[in-house]
């Protein structure tokens, strides 16, 4: 069969390396892809976004299944021009992505379905907003409510870092207009649980961590993830039941009754606290570093569940027992300005390498994004899998490129 996957970083290179392993598939494609996937996949030249030339593409390639990665396709309405064609797609609809777009529809949508969350409060007012924070306990999180490519999310430790976030978020429109999200902050383990999901049907898979903060131990501003893990022994598997069980399930099902029912990726990230399992934010598709180490924990053919699935069939996914740990090489000034181009010495590596944000110019690897690099480690151990993963690192060479040493910290001594 030929698999279609839109999107052009590491998690769709990510899906790409994955597909590529099914028995299923003849030929994959990727657009707009990268010159990083361009080796070894068929990357077309059309945009994320360009709903009428990816539809064009599908129909004359005779595509039978295509996955989405990024939000913004998702919210575009891929799915649904799709859908409406008659063709195989892999994602939620418009109406269905919402769960990510939205960040005030999610919380409302939990809060209405008792589903495990942050208390919270919604303002578009920049002065009410003031005014509610200075009552609040520090820290507070304040998000965007809208996409923001994982950038749209300040955990503010002061009333002034709080009052900076909103005047940024409300007055300067830093992410667009939108409205903003004020929660509780959430203690505990964070740890990701992405499930493949069609109505109220849930196949889970194997959880992962991620680190979102852009320096050594948690430090500096929130960034997209600075690298990730998986299993993530931290988190029992009786805490990983009763988040299927009392928040991705409930969650399809609260979809369906709503009239927008999953068809997807549905990406929970949680946080263990001392009551139990909680939401901090819903995705609607593939979560980016973390799908770069859940799909090699996989050993079980994902094009096969994604069909599965959408044919509202049983199907279970197994894993590998190995340990897998990714670390995220990013430009210089990542989350914020950086500078593109700078070349970078040293690949290819013997390590798996998914190319988030690369390009080659006169057949130099050089960056193109804010995040460049997602070097995989893999070993017995989580200690194994870190230093397999840095050795790899410390083989990349570029003047431009920064990452975190201590991925993975939380449970190399568990």
């Amino acid at each position: 069969m030929n698999v279609l996957i839109i999107g052009r970083g590491g998690r769709e290179h990510a899906i790409a390396w994955k597909a590529a392993q099914s028995p299923l598939v003849s030929q994959i494609f990727v657009a707009p892809g990268s010159a990083g996937m361009s080796e070894h996949y068929n990357c077309v030249n059309i945009n994320e976004t360009d709903n009428a030339g990816l539809l064009d593409f599908a129909k004359l390639q005779q595509i039978d299944l295509t996955i989405v990665g990024p939000e913004a396709a998702l919210m575009n309405g891929v799915v649904n021009d799709f859908r409406a064609a008659g063709l195989t797609i892999f994602g939620p609809d418009k109406a269905a992505a919402m769960i990510e777009g939205s960040k005030s529809f999610a919380k409302q949508l939990m809060q209405k379905y008792h589903i495990p969350t942050a208390a919270f409060e919604i303002f578009s007012d920049y002065e009410k907003a003031k005014q509610y924070v200075a009552g609040s306990d520090m820290p507070v999180v304040i998000k965007f409510n809208g996409l923001a490519a994982g950038k749209g999310v300040v955990i503010a430790q002061t009333e002034a870092e709080a009052i900076q976030a909103l005047h940024e978020i409300l007055q300067e429109k830093k992410f667009g207009t939108g409205d903003v999200v004020i929660e509780e902050f959430l203690r505990g383990p964070e740890f990701s649980l992405m499930a493949l999901v069609n109505g109220e049907q849930v196949v889970p898979l194997p959880v992962a961590q991620d680190h979102k903060r852009a320096f050594d131990n948690d430090e500096g501003p929130n960034t997209g993830g600075m690298g990730a893990y998986s299993p993530v022994p931290i988190i029992s598997q009786k805490a990983v039941t009763e988040a299927i069980t009392k928040i991705m399930q409930p969650t399809a099902k609260a979809m369906v009754e709503e009239g927008r029912p999953f068809c997807g990726v549905l990406y929970g990230g949680l946080v263990l606290t001392e009551f139990g399992p909680k939401v901090i934010e819903f995705n609607a598709r593939f979560g980016d570093p973390e799908t770069e180490v859940v799909l090699p924990k996989i050993s079980s053919d994902l094009v096969q569940h994604i069909l599965d699935v959408l044919a509202h069939r049983p199907t279970v996914v197994t894993c590998y027992a190995h340990f897998f740990l990714g670390v995220v090489m990013a430009s210089k000034g990542y989350p914020g300005n950086f500078t593109k181009g700078i070349p970078i010495q040293g690949l290819p590596l013997k390590n798996t390498v998914f190319h988030m944000g690369t390009d080659q110019e006169n057949g130099q690897w050089v960056n193109s994004g804010g995040r460049v690099l997602f070097v995989l480690g893999e070993g017995k151990t989580a200690k194994e899998a870190q230093e397999d993963a840095y050795r790899a690192v410390d083989q990349i060479d570029s003047d431009n490129l920064f990452c975190r040493k201590d991925i993975g910290y939380q449970v190399i001594n568990y």
